[in-house]
């Protein structure tokens, strides 16, 4: 999985997932303090006391191969002045998993959220705060577009099932070309009764745009034509007459879309509440 980055005070910091977990470059924070010696940085966090018994103990409740011996041994030499420690040697002595050290030209020493965050503490308080600060951001923005995707990819599904009542209701009294004309005119029964245009007229109207009306559709709209699609399939499966459905898919869309509203106006009522 390729890198993502965050702007923190001008600085670029990486960003990656590994083992599902959120995991940021010290490499890059620690150019916060030093641009040109950033290894030496992190080496320097590492050797001391208090970050030993951090990672310790971090490793002890979420890694049940962390080598509690090593870590020891490591924790009793941190008070030593010539004690140095390199997160390669951590973790290839302890079997740590908080902290990974990646090779190559974009490589670097990357630790999960919780030790980036103590590493940035101790480059810079201020830095730390505008680092979780736009982390979390990023990652409320990284969520919305999950949401839209999993609803997008949910209108689809449905959509395949509303194309297979077709294919078992329609298909016995129609050739290809007309079944290729009835799936169709079958998913601009929903755009029409959503939208109040087919597909063809959006494009027409929409002649600079890449994609198709879906594209475009707000979350809102997509969770409605999942429900739609749905009940769709239900009723030509009961025989229902196409201008009949449309009917009753159109009243469906907007009862559905001004209960969604209402509900999204309530909830911003209420976060406007909460904010003062």
């Amino acid at each position: 999985m390729a890198n993502k980055e965050v702007s923190v005070q001008g600085i670029n910091v990486r960003y990656n997932v590994f083992n599902e977990e959120d995991y940021i470059c010290l490499t890059d924070i620690a150019k916060a303090k030093n641009p040109v010696h950033s290894g030496q940085i992190i080496n320097n966090w590492l050797r001391t006391h208090a970050t030993i018994e951090y990672l310790g103990l971090w490793e002890t409740l979420y890694n049940p191969d962390f080598k509690v011996i090593e870590f020891e041994y490591f924790k009793n030499k941190s008070g030593e002045n010539a004690f140095v420690l390199t997160a390669q040697e951590w973790i290839e002595k302890t079997n740590a998993i908080g902290i990974i050290s990646k090779s190559g030209r974009y490589g670097g020493t990357y630790a999960h959220k919780d030790i980036a965050f103590k590493f940035a503490s101790w480059i810079s308080v201020e830095f730390e705060l505008y680092l979780i600060k736009e982390f979390q951001r990023l990652k409320v923005v990284e969520q919305k577009a999950l949401e839209w995707s999993a609803k997008r990819e949910l209108a689809k599904v449905n959509y395949r099932i509303h194309t297979d009542a077709i294919k078992e209701n329609i298909v016995p009294t129609l050739t290809e070309e007309q079944l290729k004309y009835v799936y169709a005119d079958e998913a601009d029964l929903l755009n029409v009764a959503l939208f109040g245009k087919t597909a063809g007229q959006w494009r027409k109207e929409n002649p600079t745009l890449k994609g198709n009306i879906r594209d475009y559709a707000t979350i809102e709209q997509l969770l409605v034509i999942a429900n739609m699609e749905s009940l769709n399939a239900y009723l030509i499966e009961q025989g229902i007459s196409q201008p009949e459905r449309l009917k009753q898919l159109n009243n469906m869309a907007r009862s559905q879309l001004r209960v969604l509203q209402e509900s999204n106006s309530r909830l911003l009522a209420e976060g406007r509440k909460s904010d003062n």
